[in-house]
C-alpha cells in the first residue's frame, strides 16, 4: 500500500531523515564563511568598511539561516500541503500543528550547525581543515555521541545512572530535535529517546535547549573570529 498512512509515521519518517541531512547541509553551507573569503582576500576587503566583526558574522547568521528556512520551509512544506491535498483521513489542524513545530525545529537544528560552521570557519587557517572538521562534527554529533551513551549503557549493564541520560541527550541538539518531533507521538521514541519520553520535557524546555544550541556556538564563532588575525 503507497500513500497517507497516519501523521505520526510521516512525522517520525521526515524527522529520521532530516537529522541526516540537514545538519550536514548546514556545515556544507557555511564551513567556509570566514576561512574562505580570508584565503580569496574578500575579508579584509570587507573589514575595511564601518563594519564590525560582530556586525559581519550576524549578516552571515541571517544569510545562512535565510537559506536553510526557506529551504525547510519549501520542502517539508510541500509534504504537508501534499498531505491536505491527497489525504482524506488528514485533519488539517492536526498537520498544520506537527508540521509547524517540525519546521520551526528543523529550522533551528540547520541554524545550529551553521553556527558551528561559522565556529570552525573561525578557528582554522585552511578551507581545506574546515571542510574535514565539519565532516567530524556532523559524524560526532548525529552518528558517534548516541552510540558513545549506548555503549556506556551496554558497558555498565544499565548501572550507569540510567536517569542521567535524558539530561545527557540534551548536550546533543540533534537529540534535541529528535525529542521535539519523534517523542510527541506515543510509542514513536527509540533507543535512548524512550527514557528521556518518560520525563516528558515540555516543547518550552526542547525548544529553549535548541535556542541555546544557536547561541554557544554563535558567541564562540564570535570570541574566535575577534582574536582571529586578518
Amino acid at each position: 500500500m503507497v500513500g497517507f498512512t497516519s501523521l505520526p509515521s510521516t512525522i517520525v519518517s521526515l524527522a529520521s531523515l532530516a537529522v541526516f541531512l540537514i545538519p550536514l547541509i548546514a556545515l556544507l553551507l557555511a564551513y567556509d564563511a570566514i576561512v574562505g573569503e580570508d584565503e580569496d582576500g574578500t575579508l579584509l576587503l570587507l573589514l575595511t568598511y564601518p563594519l564590525s566583526k560582530g556586525q559581519l558574522l550576524i549578516g552571515k547568521l541571517l544569510g545562512h539561516g535565510a537559506i536553510m528556512t526557506t529551504s525547510t520551509i519549501l520542502g517539508f512544506g510541500a509534504s504537508a500541503v501534499t498531505i491536505l491535498v491527497f489525504a482524506q483521513n488528514a485533519a488539517i489542524s492536526e498537520v498544520l500543528g506537527s508540521f509547524s513545530i517540525f519546521i520551526l525545529s528543523a529550522s533551528l537544528l540547520g541554524i545550529v550547525f551553521i553556527a558551528f560552521a561559522y565556529l570552525i570557519s573561525a578557528w582554522v587557517s585552511e578551507k581545506s581543515k574546515a571542510a574535514g572538521l565539519a565532516l567530524i562534527f556532523w559524524f560526532m554529533f548525529v552518528l558517534v555521541f548516541d552510540l558513545g551513551l549506548l555503549g556506556l549503557l551496554v558497558a555498565t549493564e544499565g548501572r550507569f545512572h540510567p536517569d542521567l541520560i535524558p539530561y545527557l541527550l540534551m548536550l546533543n541538539p540533534t537529540d534535541v530535535f529528535r525529542l521535539i518531533n519523534l517523542v510527541g507521538f506515543e510509542g514513536s521514541g527509540q533507543g535512548l529517546l524512550v527514557m528521556a519520553g518518560e520525563l516528558s520535557f515540555g516543547y518550552g524546555i526542547l525548544f529553549s535547549v535548541l535556542i541555546a544550541w544557536v547561541v554557544a556556538p554563535f558567541f564562540a564563532a564570535y570570541w574566535v573570529f575577534r582574536k582571529r588575525r586578518i
